[in-house]
């Protein structure tokens, strides 16, 4: 093994060596597994780093793990620019998240003594979530993938379910848990079926097989299952909103470096086959689309700032699922990137607020500019960065999904072209629905007047203030890292060949359309809010507000047409199993022992009635015997 693929080999190695002797720490060893966690993310960085700067051409390296029947799995690495580029926003952003920490959850927004004394196992668990996602970046097989794919959802459930002195995060943990096992059902079965058509789980043995098309197709859409489930997309959507019950930096995390970005990533390591499978893409497309659309128009209506966000994400990775679609990984891998860095930045900037003002509601927010002046800018870039305002690094990567979407329109990918058309229709009226809550967010949170008088908001200490202000700068400024050739040909050129779009930047007549989608979304928030400031842009939705707010009550089908059936299914069985079942059994276990005490009561009886009831049994005895006789 040389010395990038050791690299690749280490890098989930180090978090999860962390995390392991984390979870043996004791409760009251709260510095021990605050350095841990630090240095573990610290030491994925630096590898993923390294990683970048060393490596020229794609690598691969593995050895035989498992040999059953004619398939094999391997323990092994394949490594590429895209894999390292990834692997150090995950590590960046793990990083990040494990010092904020050290102070988000030191101390509640008014509480005096330490609230969390469960930390250890807490940082143990984020060392542990960055470890499976390095897993799944640099695996070289679809099982060792897999296994990193199955970790962060256990992370996930325990990360969210942390604080227990909420009532609704282990019902969100739960519903996290449900929901993208739902889709890892799928996606279970997509790799099983690509492993026995190739004899092998390795991935380059996977892509280099000639698969039938029926094979491809199955596949495809059986690992979308698993993409929608673990990166919130249509109809897997539901769980990420009501994950925001977890603690702040967890929510980071899930929608900036790991979770949402697996599944993204996992279609970009198996690309040649999605390429080679048009109807495959089309359903990508389709789901890209409305879940661009339904997480925009859900965030319109959010009053927790959390929630806005969170809707946010599902909005933005439609944005790459829709790149995928009409066939650009590299646009989807640049959104990616740039998406980890403002998006980070935008949850750890508004925990700050929630950690000054003691609430995530917006209506009880307002003014909150003067108090908070570092915080205020670092959201300016963050949502600049997220509408797309130029030169912001949201609007160069959302620019290249668009410039994608356009090429396909007219018959340049392996897309149909009319998914051309719905991704790119889809992506400018996101860019104007999304300019226009960004606008209301920063609008109802930092200007106006206060609307808690109780509240003495002020800017974080340092602990929580350098993260945020440090994720400022790649939130602003890496959108213009895609006019380099080396950072392009790192994402344009991988183990799989060639991604796809020939350069990542597009500059030219394409962007005065969603510039101006921009201004208007952001002019009509601004608008609405000018009239009275005092109240939120969202009255303008009239009716539908409620239905926005709800997410088209998509949540309530679900419940509905699954939850609910499978609750009353259940009740029936537990009524079977306890009646019909259990019954039969105390049943003849009463009877049982309702005759042995009539025969003990017989045996039991006066020396008379035993010695009448013996001689009448003898009597019919011989009666019977010679009623037999006498017939023979």
């Amino acid at each position: 093994m040389n010395t990038t693929a050791l690299l690749g080999a280490l890098l989930p190695v180090v978090p999860l060596a962390a995390a392991l002797v984390g979870l043996l720490l004791p409760f009251a060893r709260r510095r021990v597994a605050i350095g841990l966690g630090v240095a573990g993310a610290a030491g994925a960085l630096a590898l993923a780093v390294a990683l970048l700067v060393t490596l020229v051409d794609p690598v691969e390296a593995s050895t035989t793990w498992i040999r059953f029947g004619g398939l094999t799995v391997t323990l092994g690495v394949r490594l590429d620019g895209a894999a390292a580029l990834v692997a150090v926003a995950v590590a960046a952003v793990a990083l990040a998240v494990q010092v904020y920490s050290t102070g988000y959850l030191e101390r509640g927004p008014h509480d005096d003594v330490d609230v969390d004394r469960r930390y250890p196992p807490y940082a143990a668990q984020i060392s542990l979530f960055t470890a499976a996602m390095l897993l799944v970046v640099v695996s070289g097989d679809l099982i060792l993938l897999l296994v990193g794919w199955e970790v962060m959802g256990i992370c996930s459930y325990l990360l969210i379910a942390h604080d227990r002195r909420l009532s609704e995060a282990p019902a969100a943990a739960v519903k996290a848990f449900l929901v993208t096992r739902v889709g890892d059902v799928g996606f279970l079965l997509g790799i099983a079926l690509l492993g026995v058509s190739a004899g092998s789980f390795r991935i380059a043995d996977v892509l280099a097989h000639d698969h039938s098309i029926a094979t491809r197709t199955a596949a495809g859409l059986l690992l979308l299952a698993g993409v929608a489930g673990k990166s919130a997309q249509f109809p897997l959507h539901t769980w990420l909103p009501d994950a925001m019950a977890g603690p702040t930096p967890i929510s980071a995390l899930i929608h900036a470096a790991t979770m949402v970005a697996a599944g993204v990533y996992a279609v970009t390591r198996l690309w040649p086959l999605f390429a080679a499978t048009p109807t495959v893409l089309a359903v990508l497309g389709v789901m890209a689309s409305v879940s661009l659309l339904l997480g925009a128009l859900a965030a319109t209506a959010q009053d927790d700032i959390k929630r806005v966000l969170a809707w946010s994400t599902v909005s933005q990775i439609g944005y790459m699922t829709g790149a995928l679609a009409v066939g650009s990984p590299p646009a989807a891998l640049f959104h990616l990137l740039t998406h980890a860095a403002f998006k980070a930045l935008l949850f750890l900037a508004v925990g700050a607020v929630i950690h000054a003002v003691g609430t995530a509601s917006m209506s009880r927010m307002g003014g909150l500019r003067h108090s908070m002046p570092v915080t205020f800018w670092c959201m300016v870039i963050g949502l600049g960065a997220l509408a797309g305002v130029p030169p912001l690094s949201g609007f160069w990567s959302k620019e290249g999904v668009l410039a994608a979407a356009e090429d396909a329109l007219l018959g340049g990918g392996p897309a149909p072209a009319w998914v051309g058309w719905l991704v790119f229709l889809t992506g400018l009226v996101g860019v104007a629905i999304t300019a226009w809550y960004a606008t209301r967010l920063l609008l109802r949170t930092f200007l106006g007047a206060a609307r808690d008088p109780l509240a003495t908001p002020h800017d974080p200490p340092g602990v929580l203030r350098w993260p945020v202000l440090l994720l400022a700068v790649p939130a602003a400024l890496l959108g213009l890292a895609g006019f380099s050739p080396w950072f392009a040909g790192r994402l344009l050129s991988t183990a799989a060949g060639e991604l796809g779009a020939p350069r990542l930047v597009h500059v030219g007549p394409l962007m005065v359309l969603p510039l101006a989608l921009l201004l208007l979304g952001a002019a009509l928030a601004w608008a609405g809010w000018r009239r009275d400031t005092a109240a939120d842009p969202a009255a303008a939705l009239g009716p539908l507000r409620p239905v926005f707010a709800r997410a088209f009550r998509l949540d309530d089908v679900q419940h509905a047409l699954v939850v609910r059936p499978t609750t009353a299914l259940g009740r029936a069985t537990r009524a079977v199993d306890e009646r019909v079942v259990d019954g039969a059994v105390t049943g003849t276990g009463r009877g049982a022992r309702a005759l042995g005490g009539g025969l003990g009561a017989l045996h039991r009886a006066a020396l008379p009635r035993a010695a009448a009831a013996l001689l009448a049994g003898v009597l019919l005895i011989g009666l019977a015997t010679a009623l037999i006789g006498a017939t023979s």
